[in-house]
C-alpha cells in the first residue's frame, strides 16, 4: 500500500537541515571528522551545567512511589507551579501553575497549541526567514502558514504582517531570538505588533493569538529579550530546555498562557486535551522533576558569544556578509555575488554546493523562506570554527 499523499509530498521538501547534516556525516566518514566543517545542525554541543547532573543522579536514584507513573496530562502540579514562577519573572506577569502545560519539547508544545487553536483552513502568519518546520506544524492541523516579509535588519515588518492578516488568521507566530538570524525583537516592536492585532480584532471580531516560540530566550548577548505575555492578552509562549540546558534529546518544554487571555479555562482544557490525543500523553516524568529544580540554571552563554566572535572573524576575512546575531547560535549570511558576475546575489543552493567542495556545510536560506542567504550554526567546537578559515578563503577565491 502507498503512503499518504500528504506525507509523500512533504518528504519531497523535507528539512534541508537534516539533509545537510546527513551529508556531513558521509563526508566525515570519507575525510575524517576534523577535516569537515559542519555548521548545518543546531544541535547544542555544550554539556548541561554540572547542577543538572547532580539533580539527575539524585532523582534517578530515588524510588518514591509513583515517580514514573502517569500524572495529570498537563504535568505534575508542583512542576507547573515552579515553571509559572519562572515564566512570571521572564514575562513580567503574575501567573500560577494553572497557566502552564508541560510539553514534549517546544516542537511538541507548538503542535499542541496549533491543534488547540486552529480550525481547518485557518492561517498562521510568520515573518521570513523562519524555522522551516513551522510549515509542517501548521499543516499537521489543517492550517496554512502565511509568509510576510521582514525588514532589512530582520526585525518584524509590522506593515507586512498587517497586510498578511485576514479573517482566517488564527495566530501570528514569532521566534525571538530568531532562528536563523539571531535577531531579538525590541520591546517597541512587540508593542506595535500587539496594537496591530488588537486593531485587527476590532475590525474582524476575531483576536488572533500571538504565539511566541522562545527556546533561545536565555541565549542572548548583552540584550534583554522582551516579554510577550504582558504585552498582549491573547498571547501564548512556548519554550523548552533544549538550548538553555543543552537537553535537546530529552524533549522537555512547556506552554505558558497570558493571565488575561480570553476563555482561559477553555484554552487550557484544549491544550491539555491536545497533549493527550496527539499521543504525547504527558511530558517525560523524570525531566519534569529535574527542570523544576533548575529554573535558574543555564549553560555558559559566554562560550557561544566567543564562538560567534570567532566565526564572524572568519567570515570577515573571507569577505562574506552576515547579520550580526543578538542571540541563539546561528549566523545568517548573504550569498556573495560571483567574481566577475552579476552584482545580484547568487543562488543559495549553488553556493552551498560550492562550499561542500571545501568540506564546509551550511543550510540554504531557501529552506527558511529567504533565498539568497544561508545559515551556519556555531554550536560546534571553537577550534573547528577557527580551523575553517582557510577553507572559507579558498572557497571564496574560487567563487
Amino acid at each position: 500500500m502507498p503512503i499518504a499523499e500528504k506525507i509523500k509530498n512533504a518528504l519531497g521538501s523535507s528539512s534541508m537541515i537534516r539533509k545537510m547534516f546527513e551529508e556531513g556525516n558521509l563526508l566525515k566518514k570519507q575525510h575524517g571528522a576534523d577535516k569537515v566543517f559542519d555548521f548545518s545542525l543546531g544541535n547544542p554541543d555544550l554539556e548541561p551545567p554540572p547542577v543538572f547532573h547532580e539533580v539527575f543522579l539524585r532523582l534517578a536514584q530515588e524510588d518514591s512511589k509513583g515517580s514514573h507513573s502517569y500524572m495529570p496530562n498537563a504535568g505534575f502540579q508542583y512542576v507547573r507551579d515552579s515553571l509559572a514562577k519562572k515564566a512570571s519573572k521572564e514575562q513580567q506577569v503574575d501567573i500560577d501553575g494553572s497557566h502552564i502545560v508541560m510539553a514534549v519539547g517546544a516542537a511538541g508544545g507548538l503542535n499542541t497549541v496549533f491543534k488547540t487553536i486552529c480550525n481547518p483552513g485557518d492561517e498562521v502568519v510568520v515573518c521570513k526567514p523562519y524555522f522551516m518546520e513551522y510549515r509542517a506544524y501548521t499543516a499537521n492541523h489543517d492550517a496554512k502558514l502565511i509568509e510576510a516579509d521582514s525588514l532589512p535588519d530582520f526585525n518584524l515588518d509590522i506593515k507586512a504582517i498587517g497586510a498578511a492578516l485576514s479573517p482566517n488568521t488564527a495566530a501570528v507566530l514569532i521566534n525571538s531570538p530568531n532562528n536563523p538570524t539571531g535577531r531579538v525583537y525590541p520591546p517597541q516592536t512587540i508593542s506595535a505588533l500587539a496594537d496591530l492585532l488588537r486593531e485587527h480584532g476590532k475590525k474582524t471580531g476575531r483576536l488572533p493569538y500571538l504565539v511566541s516560540d522562545e527556546p533561545y530566550r536565555e541565549i542572548a548577548y548583552n540584550v534583554q529579550v522582551p516579554p510577550v505575555l504582558c504585552a498582549y492578552s491573547e498571547s501564548i509562549v512556548v519554550s523548552s530546555y533544549s538550548k538553555s540546558l543543552s537537553l535537546p534529546g530529552e524533549r522537555i518544554g512547556y506552554i505558558a498562557v497570558s493571565p488575561n487571555v480570553t476563555g482561559k479555562d477553555d484554552l487550557m482544557n484544549g491544550l491539555i486535551y491536545a497533549t493527550r490525543t496527539l499521543g504525547y500523553v504527558n511530558a517525560p516524568a523524570l525531566m519534569q522533576r529535574i527542570v523544576a529544580e533548575l529554573t535558574d540554571a543555564t549553560v555558559d552563554v559566554n562560550i557561544y558569544a566567543r564562538r560567534r566572535d570567532a566565526f564572524t572573524a572568519v567570515l570577515d576575512e573571507a569577505g562574506i556578509e552576515y547579520a550580526v546575531p543578538e542571540g541563539a547560535f546561528y549566523l545568517f549570511c548573504k550569498v556573495p555575488a560571483k567574481k566577475g558576475g552579476s552584482t545580484e546575489q547568487s543562488d543559495d543552493m549553488e553556493f552551498v554546493n560550492h562550499l561542500k567542495k571545501y568540506l564546509i556545510l551550511g543550510v540554504p536560506g531557501t529552506g527558511f523562506g529567504k533565498p539568497g542567504w544561508l545559515r551556519f550554526a556555531y554550536c560546534v567546537d571553537e577550534k573547528n570554527i577557527r580551523a575553517s578559515g582557510e577553507a572559507f578563503k579558498r572557497a571564496m577565491e574560487e567563487w
